[in-house]
């Protein structure tokens, strides 16, 4: 007969024992630390972990970083990091996550107002130069003649809008009112792999979202809409100067001819 465990054995709870380990981690100031796990060594691993993230954090918002002083900071990051329950076990991921926190679980009236942009302008530029795409470059005879060409915009090129001025923003430029123009800005990933952001005017913003939304149209049916849209006297100075921007932005392989 084999041996049985006395029945005042107690078996433990492996599950449980992770969640009350992992609560106070989080968040020790409203959860216990475990009984059986000595309270200095308990503060090492909450001190690993946090630093961690808060790291990660102040290396992949650097702005956002350094316009916050330490105590608004280490709040910040101790909310996400209290909060907010990623979906990827991957540190890569931890901005994107951030992001989320940063849009629909944050709610505290004492933010700056352009919180959420900057933390979004910022994490583009990580985004696009993480990205597993490749370039697409465009042969010098397709850019001869894109009047007649189909083109698509380039993965890896993004029209972004935005109530403030982003692109600005540092300790001596902290806007509490948006301005009465929006910013818009085009952010792209060049043939050499390097990270470019440009700011647009609203009419060429309006022609990179009809490129997005109606993909593989001629080059001169968007320019033509975005001529119509603007009511301009004379269409054809539209439609000039939208084909310089596009032959640019062709060398640049923002767009991508396709046939």
């Amino acid at each position: 007969m084999k041996n049985r465990p006395p029945e005042t054995a107690k078996r433990v709870d492996f599950k449980a024992k992770q969640r009350e380990f992992a609560a106070y981690i989080r968040d020790p100031e409203n959860n216990p630390a475990p009984a059986d796990v000595k309270a200095q060594r308990m503060a090492m691993y909450r001190e690993l972990f946090f630093n961690n993230v808060e790291s990660f954090l102040s290396n992949s918002f650097p702005v956002l970083r350094r316009i916050l002083d330490d105590r608004q900071w280490f709040r910040l990051a101790q909310d996400f990091f209290a909060s907010h329950r990623c979906q990827s076990p991957y540190f890569s991921e931890i901005p994107e996550e951030f992001l989320d926190y940063l849009q629909n679980e944050r709610d505290n009236p004492d933010d700056l107002p352009f919180l959420l942009e900057l933390a979004h302008y910022e994490w583009v530029e990580m985004a696009l130069s993480t990205a597993k795409v490749e370039v697409a470059v465009n042969s010098r005879a397709d850019i001869e003649n894109l009047p007649d060409k189909r083109i698509i915009l380039s993965p890896l090129a993004w029209p972004l809008a935005y109530q403030y001025p982003v692109q600005r923003i540092s300790p001596d430029y902290l806007p509490l009112e948006a301005p009465e123009q929006p910013t818009f800005l085009i952010v792209y990933r060049d043939i050499d792999d390097q990270v470019h952001f440009s700011q647009i005017t609203a009419i060429t913003y309006r022609l990179l979202q009809l490129i997005q939304e109606n993909e593989g149209l001629k080059a001169e049916d968007y320019l033509s809409q975005v001529a119509a849209e603007a009511q301009h006297p004379d269409p054809s100075r539209i439609i000039e100067a939208g084909l310089a921007i596009l032959n640019e932005w062709a060398e640049k392989a923002i767009i991508t001819i396709i046939a």
